[in-house]
């Protein structure tokens, strides 16, 4: 046998492999960079906003009226007390609430002895307590309503300021603006990524991420923000006829060159 053939077959035999290992890690290489450059690529996006605001009337009020007596003899307290539910039903008549948008809650009677472990006593035993809801549709009229509750103090009815004695106005068609104020926010925030890709020599491209964004109910002209923009008092706007409905919604756009 020729030992030259045999060393040059053995030589072949190997350097075949190798060759190809050298063309698959060539085209690997390159596989990769491509791989890199196009992550790169994809790792150029804006992050903007877009806020949209409708102004609106509320289309709900909410008109709680409490009241209380005190005294020693229940049986005369509770007699004064229908006397002031009468009068205060008579008020609401003349200012032209209709009976069925009135609800009348439960009487309450107070024994301010029946658990006393000592102490100085209440100056009356018995507190009577009462409240008086109206609620309609008819919001302007519940707001005129509202500023004459004078008539019922002059008649000896001192109404409730408790924390859920306030008149409270809301609104109920937020359903019905959501789609258009959703539109409207995505294209001011399209506008906004317009403006950055056209100053930095690129174009916006496909969307990567969006948040539609939460919708706030702030009283109308009150300066308030979302949580974007610290400072609202959201809670005001249950005392405002008018209100600002208000959504911000954050969008990532891809940009091209």
């Amino acid at each position: 046998m020729d030992g030259t053939n045999v060393y040059s077959t053995s030589r072949a035999g190997r350097t075949i492999p190798a060759l190809l290992v050298a063309i698959g890690l060539v085209v690997g290489g390159w596989l990769l960079g491509v791989e890199i450059k196009e992550t790169r690529l994809g790792d150029r996006y804006v992050a903007v906003k877009g806020l949209a605001e409708r102004d609106v009337k509320s289309d709900l009020a909410i008109w709680p009226l409490g009241y209380k007596e005190a005294g020693d003899d229940l049986a005369a307290l509770y007699g004064k007390s229908e006397g002031d539910k009468k009068a205060i039903l008579q008020f609401l008549d003349k200012q032209g609430i209709q009976p069925n948008e009135i609800e009348l809650g439960v009487v309450q009677v107070i024994d301010t002895q029946a658990n006393e472990y000592g102490g100085t006593r209440a100056p009356r035993r018995y507190i009577v307590q009462q409240k008086i809801t109206a609620r309609t549709t008819r919001v302007d009229q519940i707001a005129a309503a509202s500023q004459k509750t004078m008539e019922l103090l002059q008649q000896g009815i001192v109404l409730s300021n408790g924390p859920d004695q306030g008149l409270i106005y809301k609104f109920t068609g937020l359903n019905s603006i959501k789609p258009d104020m959703i539109t409207e926010a995505t294209r001011n925030a399209r506008a906004s990524a317009d403006r950055f890709a056209s100053d930095s020599g690129s174009k916006v491209g496909a969307i990567r991420q969006a948040n539609q964004g939460v919708f706030s109910i702030l009283a109308a002209n009150s300066g308030g923000t979302t949580e974007d923009q610290p400072g609202a008092d959201i809670s005001s706007a249950d005392s405002s006829l008018m209100k600002t409905v208000r959504v911000v919604s954050s969008v990532q756009y891809y940009l091209e060159k």
